[in-house]
């Protein structure tokens, strides 16, 4: 099997495995009880927090447990409108945002009238700072951009960004960084909100964060009582957390050396690919290494995505959460071309990624390729 869909998620690495197993089994106690095995329970949870809170640069109170990035995302974009509303109901976004952005959104323009405006970007991608300055309003709370788009992989200059918004103190900065955190360097200084997931960094499925900076209020989209925060109800998945923390460790303390490998497999890939007469590249200099968007014309994305299946080789139409069939709107974002909108598919690599699979995968892809497009 040749897996090269690692931004749709990525497999449960031993390590974070057997560290659930051993809270799950040697922790089991509720950590909100008051008795010994609560207490014990409560300060492995703290302890996991201070860990993620340090690597992630942050306090451990501005740490707040969901379901992963999806959770993050509605809690951040929907909790700001409730808790600010009075101020304002303008939010600015991107054309190039995951769904789990654009479904709070779209509710909040639906049901409570707020106003949405999509910044400018460049050929690259890349937000226009000038356009972000003028759409900024006075009634303005919130502008939520991604640090790296899930599809093409363009890495937004959010740290720039983050000095716009911070020159009107009525607006939040929220960031998906979920396709950031754990596979490049990141800061979260200038940034209010940051969400998060552990899947997509060798993590187990169920378990994200939201980082609140310390004076910023949100309404939760769960009450019932304090979990680890007063922001998200429910009895804390301690587990799950202690897993968080593993993955988070682990996905960042080799980082310099597995980026330098990702980037001469996405060239390797990248020089070999560009070869072909109907692929086009759409990832672009922006792009992390880690995601390589193409276009082969003429080509259903789901076509291509069956045919390689039938040598074990899997990627990605679109994003692991785009409705299948549809035009891809990054993309079209993006090139402005229906036909390459119409036909991109996305091959993600990661730090295990061998030379040995992006031959075989080269290989599929070449009989494939014959198959459908030069047989036709």
């Amino acid at each position: 099997m040749v897996y090269l869909d690692y931004s749709a998620t990525t497999p449960t690495s031993k390590e974070v495995l057997e560290s659930f197993n051993k809270a799950s089994i040697d922790y089991f106690a509720n950590p909100n009880s008051l008795h010994k095995l609560g207490v014990k329970a409560n300060e492995l949870i703290n302890a996991s927090t201070k860990q993620i809170a340090d690597i992630l640069g942050v306090k451990s109170s501005e740490v707040i447990y969901t379901s992963g990035s999806s959770e993050s995302n509605n809690m951040a974009i929907k909790g700001i409108a409730d808790r600010y509303k009075t101020r304002g109901k303008h939010i600015i976004t991107t054309e190039f945002e995951h769904s789990s952005i654009y479904g709070p959104i779209g509710y909040l323009q639906r049901y409570q009238d707020f106003e949405v405006d999509f910044v400018e970007t460049d050929e690259f991608g890349i937000v226009k700072l000038d356009s972000l300055e003028k759409l900024i309003r006075d009634d303005t709370i919130l502008v939520t951009i991604c640090s790296v788009n899930s599809e093409i992989g363009i890495r937004q200059p959010i740290e720039e960004i983050a000095k716009i918004v911070k020159k009107h103190p009525k607006c939040f900065f929220h960031v998906d960084m979920t396709q950031s955190i754990g596979k490049e360097k990141v800061s979260l200084e200038n940034v209010d909100l940051v969400s998060f997931s552990a899947h997509k960094i060798f993590g187990i499925k169920g378990i994200g964060g939201l980082i609140k900076k310390e004076k910023i209020e949100l309404e939760p989209l769960i009450h019932g009582g304090k979990s680890t925060t007063i922001f998200r109800s429910g009895t804390p998945q301690l587990p799950l957390i202690v897993s968080l923390s593993k993955a988070l460790r682990l996905a960042t303390e080799n980082l310099d050396n597995n980026i330098k490998k990702i980037e001469e497999y996405n060239s390797y890939l990248k020089d070999r690919l560009s070869k072909y007469d109907k692929v086009k590249i759409n990832s672009n200099s922006y792009s992390i290494p880690q995601i390589l968007n193409i276009s082969v014309l003429g080509v259903k994305p789901e076509t291509l995505q069956h045919a390689l299946e039938e040598y074990d080789v899997y990627i990605s139409t679109q994003t692991a959460c785009s409705k299948g069939g549809e035009m891809s709107k990054a993309v079209y974002a993006l090139t402005h071309d229906e036909a390459r909108a119409l036909s991109s598919v996305r091959i993600s690599i990661s730090y295990v990624t061998t030379k040995e699979e992006l031959d075989l995968f080269m290989d599929a892809f070449d009989k494939c390729y014959r198959k459908l497009v030069d047989l036709r």
